[in-house]
């Protein structure tokens, strides 16, 4: 199948037929379904309860194996251990230890991809702070509310920074400020070129973030396409000026009558409750009231933003500068070696370090008074000089 595989998830004749004891076909969930799926792209899957969306998603992930067709995930079958470190999922119910608080439950995860514990600490911290759960970090799961636990199940999703994002109903239970922030989080994936599947019965949520959606009915597509042609209507035209009042509205009556046309509709537009939800929670906030739940999410991750492969690209390319020569001979290669390491040391402290030099302005005595020098986080600088890993005295 590898030689026909275009994009990220590819299904042809996908089927999936549940049988009882006896082998007897008993229902079928998902029959003759054909998916592309490409890179960057945010993808639906709606339908109705046991319209086959879980089965399918199930099947790409290697949990299911179908009765007829076949599916690949990055080329390769979804059983293939390879493929799992790139792929996140948020099943459609927090499958979490209650008595775990949320700390742990994301380091738990991270070890499971065998991240080292520095990286683990930093990407646990941005993560919580991500979703709203900084200030109840410490908070056993099974303490959290439906939504808090959907947001601690996106959230370790997310720990091994995937290429591949798979979400079954993740809004639910979640509230408006979750659901907006989820929205903008699903949108900076995919700038960064990874692939959404998104599952939901909320259609609002999927009409906001997805490129093309597909439908399904008894486990059969009925729909697929992208959003802007499945929903334009071709046959109306929409204008939206300023208010009018009737004189106006009689005389484009007038002129729409003279070239056959009619006024169907006139009214004010509305705005969306999510927004004016919104902003009421942002007056709120500002006001400083105190909230004993979830609150509003802090930035995107830093490993999460479109602009981290740039930056740790570049580093690593100034590095590499500094290796450029390598000599052959037996003995020089020992030296230089050494020699090499030095240089990456002092071109990676050149670029992460903050000057420590004293100004021409500042007096050279006493320099008790003076603000203490903000250190920066040497973990990427760790990452690429291979330095000491899982060290609990260091961490």
């Amino acid at each position: 199948m590898a030689d026909d595989v275009q994009g990220v998830v590819v299904a042809r004749n996908l089927t999936k037929v549940f049988r009882d004891f006896w082998l007897r076909e008993k229902v079928t969930a998902v029959a003759g379904l054909d998916l592309d799926i490409r890179a960057g792209e945010v993808f639906g899957l709606l339908g109705p309860n046991g319209s086959g969306k879980s089965t399918t998603i199930k099947m790409i992930l290697g949990l299911l194996y179908p009765t007829r067709g076949r599916v690949a995930v990055f080329g390769r079958l979804p059983t293939d251990v390879r493929i799992k470190a790139d792929i996140g999922f948020l099943p459609e119910e927090s499958y979490l230890y209650p008595f775990l608080d949320a700390r742990e439950t994301l380091d738990f995860y991270g070890r499971l991809f065998r991240q080292p514990r520095r990286q683990r600490r930093r990407r646990v911290d941005m993560l919580l702070d991500m979703v709203g759960l900084g200030s109840v970090a410490y908070r056993r799961v099974g303490e959290y509310s439906k939504g808090m636990q959907r947001r601690i199940g996106l959230a370790q999703a997310l720990i091994n920074d995937p290429q591949l994002l798979i979400l079954d109903e993740p809004t639910s239970g979640m509230d408006p400020i979750g659901t907006r922030q989820f929205k903008d989080l699903i949108r900076t994936l995919a700038m960064r070129g990874k692939t959404v599947i998104l599952s939901s019965h909320l259609l609002a949520d999927v009409e906001d973030v997805c490129d093309r959606i597909c439908i399904l009915y008894g486990g059969r597509q009925r729909a697929l396409g992208r959003m802007d042609e499945l929903l334009s209507k071709e046959d109306f035209t929409q204008i939206t000026t300023e208010r009018l009042d009737e004189p106006s509205l009689e005389s484009l009556r007038r002129v729409l009558a003279a070239s056959g046309r009619e006024l169907l509709q006139v009214s004010a537009p509305r705005d969306k409750l999510e927004s004016l939800f919104l902003r009421i929670v942002q007056e709120a906030q500002e006001q400083r009231l105190s909230t004993g739940g979830a609150v509003s999410g802090g930035v995107i991750a830093e490993f999460l933003r479109p602009d981290r492969d740039q930056t740790h690209n570049v580093l690593a390319g100034l590095v590499s500068v500094a290796e450029a020569k390598a000599p052959t001979d037996t003995q020089e290669v020992a030296s230089s070696q050494a020699a090499a390491a030095q240089r990456k040391t002092e071109v990676l402290r050149d670029l992460v370090e903050p000057e420590k030099t004293t100004s021409a302005l500042q007096p050279q005595g006493d320099h008790k008074d003076a603000s203490p020098t903000k250190q920066p986080d040497r973990g990427l600088l760790d990452e690429l000089l291979g330095g000491p890993k899982n060290n609990p005295e260091k961490s």
